[in-house]
């Protein structure tokens, strides 16, 4: 089984940096097996599609437009992000994730199951650093990632000790 763990976010926009946060919390905290990948793609708007080529499933970690409160996690499957036509993108660093799976799909090799993490953002403004609810949001995204990974029978192995994530746009 191929699986692609991705973090999407701009981390020169506040709380978007949720996705590279995330992975570089999840690279710190544990050690993936053969067949998982774990990246930080960053803002790659519609050329996240190569990325997601003959994977089997694909977990992606970003912040969604939802209500709720800053901070807040939700978890969309497959059908639920494809459920609705897509919308009209506000800039080229939007993802692109529903018009990659929807390419995956016309194409005949779509993944067997996707996972959006996300979080609800507070502030997406031109800033480094993410507020306090997105980064108390961190480490419950990751146990959601792992929680998923569990599941398709690929259970990351936790390092001892723990590292401290990278987060070198804050340095």
């Amino acid at each position: 089984m191929t699986i692609a763990v991705v973090g999407l976010g701009n981390v020169l926009e506040g709380d978007d940096a949720f996705g590279p946060w995330v992975i570089q919390w999840l690279t710190a905290h544990y050690e993936f097996g053969e067949g998982v990948s774990v990246e930080d793609l960053g803002t790659p708007g519609l050329d996240l599609h190569p990325f997601l080529v003959d994977r089997e499933v694909i977990v992606v970690v970003d912040t969604v437009r939802s209500e709720g409160a800053p901070g807040e996690l939700r978890l969309y499957r497959k059908d639920q992000i494809l459920k609705h036509a897509p919308q009209p993108r506000l800039s080229p660093h939007d993802p692109g994730l529903k018009e990659s799976l929807m390419a995956l799909e016309f194409r005949g090799d779509p993944p067997r199951e996707v996972l959006l993490v996300g979080a609800i953002p507070g502030t997406v403004d031109h800033l480094i650093g993410m507020t306090p609810p997105l980064l108390a949001a961190v480490p419950l995204a990751g146990a959601e990632v792992v929680k998923e990974l569990e599941r398709l029978g690929h259970p990351p192995v936790p390092r001892v000790p723990p590292g401290e994530p990278d987060i070198w746009w804050e340095r």
